[in-house]
């Protein structure tokens, strides 16, 4: 069901070439780019227009309206399963204890007498959040998304996600209820690259935004890539990826139910085991069996995310070696259960978040540890974070200088900027002191 990559025996290659020899999904954003270009256009010319129609090629349902009525979102909630929307209630009070931590407080820096620089952080004004709708309903990424702007201080927020025939071409209504729980009021149907170009454009009715967050397929990490540079982004998101580092002190049964885990949000999806212990390697691989067996998504995601090139059983000689593995392969998802997986933890190096060892699976940071599960994917981990509430601000310098303090280091800007062949910048600065530069006390 899963394949093996051996490297034991040969020392291991350093940087690209040990990343080379890891399991990875193909997932060719720049060949869906050119599919979702003449979606992005039409959205852009025809509005709330080119929507709609989308909407009815793509989701199979004729919209009145893209965005979504408030009565909606109220009955969403009032509608909601209780057991439902206390697990909701519960994952939005420890997401908000964990990303209030986060806020940024201005801070100024005295450089010399008469000089400071003052780090301000500003919220971005407007935020267009997306929440996917496809293979499944996705709920707790409204939470990770919504929760770090708010406690940013976001004052615009905006929240899109596919129409569902199924409900008269509203959103989930799990997705509308955690909007309501969340105080989200303007929510929009519409999904993959019509809902990124919606907010990239602004249409009549949803007005544009300066940042896009969330997760999603291919074609929402390609408009996402197309739009880079006329708004911001988190990331390009691909499929979901688990990768745990275990020893022969492992539980087998731990190790394969979270590999399954993984694997049933995508046929795409990639679970890797890295071990120093072929037995537990055969334990993991006949434990995947009877527990794929039980499941639900068989056979359209679960066994072809297992089955395919970006899932493996990589065998190595020593929790060492699959230290370097793991921080070479750069996993959204990294669990760690070893002996002693704490010290572990802590040289690792890439990795979107790291969960520690067999009562912290990373089910519990998709739901309810608190983190946010909004993470970068595809190796992505040794550049980029997740999603927090420094997603969402911006830090402005504030540079406040006296007379004296600028006549102090008057004769080094001029320098330099002569050195740069820029003698009109150092004429900025002589023209503050009759085109004589003062010489430093």
């Amino acid at each position: 069901m899963i394949s093996r990559i051996d490297l034991r025996g040969d020392a291991l290659p350093e940087g690209p070439a040990l990343r080379d020899l890891l399991p990875r999904a193909d997932f060719d954003v720049q060949a869906a780019l050119e599919k979702v270009r003449p979606i992005c256009e039409a959205v852009h010319h025809r509005g709330d227009a080119a929507l709609i129609d989308f909407a009815e090629k793509f989701d199979g349902v004729r919209l009145e309206s893209v965005r979504v009525p408030a009565q909606a979102i109220s009955d969403a909630l009032e509608n909601l399963d209780p057991a439902v929307r206390a697990a909701l209630e519960e994952s939005i009070r420890r997401a908000r204890l964990v990303h209030r931590e986060q806020r940024r407080s201005t801070h100024t820096t005295q450089v010399v007498p008469g000089g400071t620089v003052t780090e301000k952080w500003v919220p971005v004004d407007r935020v267009g959040l997306y929440a996917p709708g496809g293979r499944a309903v996705y709920p707790s990424s409204v939470i990770m998304n919504v929760v770090p702007a708010q406690e940013a201080g976001v004052p615009s927020l905006a929240l899109a996600s596919p129409a569902q025939a199924e409900f008269g071409g509203l959103p989930h209504p799990t997705i509308l209820a955690a909007c309501a729980l969340l105080g989200v009021d303007e929510v929009y149907a519409a999904g993959g690259a019509t809902a990124v170009a919606m907010f990239a454009y602004g249409t009549e009715s949803c007005p544009p935004a300066n940042l896009v967050t969330g997760p999603g397929n291919i074609w929402v990490a390609a408009a996402k890539r197309y739009f880079t540079g006329k708004i911001g982004i988190d990331a390009e998101a691909g499929p979901t990826e688990i990768a745990v580092l275990a020893d022969a002190t492992a539980d087998p049964v731990h190790v394969a139910s979270d590999l399954i885990s993984q694997a049933e949000h995508d046929p795409l999806a990639a679970a890797v085991l890295v071990t120093d212990s072929v037995e537990l390697a055969d334990a993991v691989e006949k434990e995947l069996e009877p527990q794929v067996a039980a499941s639900k998504h068989i056979d359209e995601r679960i066994r072809p995310a297992l089955e395919g090139k970006q899932s493996a059983i990589v065998l190595v000689d020593g929790v060492e070696e699959g230290l370097r593995v793991v921080n070479a392969y750069g996993a959204e998802h990294l669990e760690i259960q070893t002996a002693d997986a704490a010290a572990i933890a802590e040289r690792v190096t890439n990795a979107g978040a790291i969960f520690i060892g067999p009562w912290a699976p990373v089910s519990l940071g998709d739901y309810a540890a608190g983190s946010n599960h909004v993470l970068p994917t595809g190796g992505c981990a040794c550049h980029s974070s997740g999603l927090s509430v420094q997603s969402f601000l911006r830090g402005i310098h504030i540079v406040d200088y006296t007379k004296d303090a600028l006549a102090d280091v008057a004769h080094h800007v001029v320098t330099l900027a002569e050195a740069e062949d820029l003698p009109a910048h150092g004429a900025a600065i002589k023209a503050r002191f009759g085109w004589k530069v003062p010489e430093s006390k």
